[in-house]
């Protein structure tokens, strides 16, 4: 009677892969011996190795990107290559301060939003590669997210139009935080500039909130320089000439004189009479001041060119309440 041979474990039965040259199979059968291990080779060492070369790229992608991004947002103190052929809108008597500031703050914006960017494409890239490390069909996947994504974007268009617009204003500088701006349908100092609305504030102190979609003009009062606008009106018997010579006297001297020194870029001009009615004869003085500073240097100029009409006796139109008449002969 024959000794039947005995069987040799599943285990212990080679896998095929072993027959693989090249193959992490064969690779660890042969530097360690161990099938099991060998068997399984693809799935604890090859995988995970994939995945991890995948991420150190990613990381290494996006550290090389950000760090491209502030070279070209932040310039080292100097004008950010990035924002160099945009239009600059300054005077060359506007302190360097002032410019560096405001292009600092919009460079840190749009780097910002440029490195979120930036972030959000590189991992998403590297998610495809995961997947497919475990032979994951990537086509029906991105079928789908290409008609979700179409679906998203015709019912979000309106988020997407005040995306795109928040975009173009932040590079293009059209307005940033502290500045006195016209938008239409609000007025005021804007508080925050972000990518789909712009807060305001106005003189009321009540709080706007504007989606950038919806805006469709900016005025400015803020960029570069403004100028102070100063009408004063003199009665029709009022000496027009002395009325020209001390409000340019008086609002040079003011303009050379603390605190509006440090406002008034350019000495004030006279412009002379600007209009005439009935009643009144009005002149316009204005000078260049910094921006945001015109209300104020108008309001202290008013003030000191109408001390000094006093001084000097001209008179406004109606003094006290009633207009001054010369006085005829038969009157005297």
């Amino acid at each position: 009677m024959e000794t039947p041979e005995p069987m040799i474990p599943a285990l212990l039965t080679p896998p095929p892969c072993v027959q693989e040259a090249g193959s992490w199979c064969k690779t660890v059968n042969d530097l360690t011996g161990n099938q099991w291990l060998a068997g399984y080779a693809e799935l604890l060492i090859a995988k995970p190795l994939n995945i991890a070369i995948i991420l150190v790229v990613a990381f290494a992608a996006r550290w090389f990107v950000h760090r491209t991004i502030n070279k070209l947002t932040q310039g080292d103190g100097k004008t950010p290559k990035l924002l160099q052929p945009l239009k600059e809108r300054r005077s060359d008597t506007l302190t360097a301060e002032l410019m560096s500031e405001r292009r600092k703050q919009r460079a840190r914006t749009i780097g910002s939003v440029l490195k979120s960017i930036a972030s959000f494409l590189i991992f998403g890239i590297a998610t495809m590669y995961v997947l497919k490390v475990f032979n994951v069909e990537l086509g029906p996947v991105l079928a789908s997210a290409g008609v979700l994504g179409v679906a998203v974007a015709f019912g979000a268009q309106n988020l997407v139009r005040d995306f795109l617009s928040g975009m173009f204003m932040m590079v293009e500088d059209q307005y940033g935080v502290g500045d006195v701006v016209d938008l239409g349908e609000a007025t005021g100092t804007v508080e925050a500039v972000g990518l789909r609305v712009t807060t305001l504030r106005d003189i009321n102190g009540t709080v706007w909130y504007v989606r950038n979609g919806e805006i469709l003009r900016v005025g400015n009062s803020s960029q570069g320089f403004a100028v102070a606008v100063v009408d004063f009106p003199v009665s029709h018997n009022s000496d027009v000439e002395k009325a020209i010579e001390v409000a340019t006297k008086v609002a040079t001297d003011a303009a050379g004189r603390e605190p509006l020194s440090q406002d008034v870029l350019e000495p004030p001009e006279m412009l002379g009479v600007d209009q005439i009615t009935s009643d009144t004869i009005t002149l316009r003085l204005t000078t260049k001041v910094r921006p945001g500073k015109q209300w104020s240097v108008q309001r202290r100029l008013r003030a000191e060119i109408k001390r000094a009409y006093d001084d000097e006796e001209i008179h406004p139109p109606y003094p006290n309440g009633r207009p001054v008449l010369p006085t005829s002969p038969s009157q005297a």
